[in-house]
């Protein structure tokens, strides 16, 4: 069996290095029964880790055609957001890069298995790669992952089958151990954490068995709801200055996008929707005026898959506010209405 680990620039040095250690030792103790590769989608011998800028020499491309699993580490770097190295940038930009459909393709060989190591299984959601399966990322990711149309778990090690993922920044030896169990064998495992003098932590999550009774559910998290303002909602007239066409820019991670956002009156509500280039108009939800705030909702598919909540001041002809997902920074939003 051959695991490869994908690389790439700020990928975080544990959550790659602790699975091949993991990998190697199980290599070892088996007589080579399992194999482990570093590659890259990267155009280069060698990439970038996060912290400390350290170069990790790589044997090539992920080759869907040897690899029986392939393991996507998360990233690191910088928590202010405005960073050039951030850690929401380094994210934003693997998910709308090449890695998600690399995993898509896992998923769809057989007999392949998709591993994710704490941030990386949010990098494949927010790509779109993990839609209705159940995982798990770093717990400071999870509102967000359930954003992107995941079934968060909150649990160390999460087994869907095909996909396993864990969270936690020293998760990666939990989930290797776990895999180097399932696939070569328990007693395997055994001998590698008595060779590394190490205990693997919690209960692995698998979607079966009986339903625990008598405890609220507690395995996965609710997608962010809108807030909801006491009493203080608007009934617009037909003529309330919101109506029309607005060109916004929204400062995101991987860039400024420029969206159009049409809203109009239907009924004692509003409708809305958001126009981009060339992609299908997206229908606005829970569109909500209180004085000179309007907020609404959005799904997003493209470049990254979330669902945003808008949090906007109208000001005569300028809307000026923030955009969320779950517990990712706020991005800037700012517009003015055209004809």
């Amino acid at each position: 069996m051959l695991v490869q680990i994908v690389l790439f620039d700020g990928f975080d040095l544990l959550d790659a290095i602790a699975p091949y250690e993991v990998f190697s030792a199980a290599d070892m103790l088996s007589g080579g029964k399992i194999k482990v590769e570093l590659v890259t989608l990267q155009s280069c011998d060698q990439v970038i880790s996060a912290p400390g800028d350290l170069p990790i020499a790589v044997k090539g491309a992920p080759d869907l055609g040897r690899a029986d699993f392939l393991l996507v580490p998360g990233a690191a770097g910088s928590v202010e957001p405005e960073a050039e190295d951030s850690l929401l940038t380094i994210v934003a930009r693997e998910a709308a890069g090449g890695l998600p459909e690399l995993a898509k393709q896992a998923l769809s060989r057989e007999g392949c298995t998709l591993v994710t190591v704490c941030g990386g299984s949010l990098i494949l959601g927010m790509g779109g790669a993990l839609d209705g399966r159940h995982a798990v990322t770093h717990h400071m990711g999870m509102p967000a992952f359930a954003a992107t149309g995941v079934i968060p778990v909150q649990a160390r090690v999460v087994d869907d089958g095909d996909l396993i993922s864990c969270g936690g920044v020293t998760s990666g030896l939990d989930v290797a151990l776990h895999v180097v169990d399932r696939f070569v064998g328990p007693r395997i495992a055994h001998a590698v954490e008595t060779l590394f003098e190490y205990e693997r932590r919690g209960a692995v999550w698998r979607a079966c068995g009986p339903d625990p009774v008598g405890l609220p559910e507690q395995h996965s998290l609710p997608e962010e709801q809108a807030p909801v303002l006491a009493g203080n909602d608007e009934t617009p007239q037909s003529d309330h200055p919101l109506f029309g066409t607005w060109q916004m820019k929204v400062h995101s991670p991987i860039g400024v996008q420029d969206v159009k956002f049409v809203f109009a009156p239907a009924g004692d509500g509003i409708t809305g929707q958001a126009l981009r280039g060339e992609d299908a108009p997206i229908d606005l939800t829970d569109v909500t005026i209180s004085g000179s705030r309007v907020m609404w909702s959005q799904k997003v598919e493209k470049p990254l898959k979330l669902n945003l909540r808008f949090d906007t001041q109208l000001n005569g002809d300028t809307l000026v506010g923030a955009a969320k997902a779950g517990m990712l920074p706020k991005s800037k939003v700012e517009g003015v209405r055209i004809p």
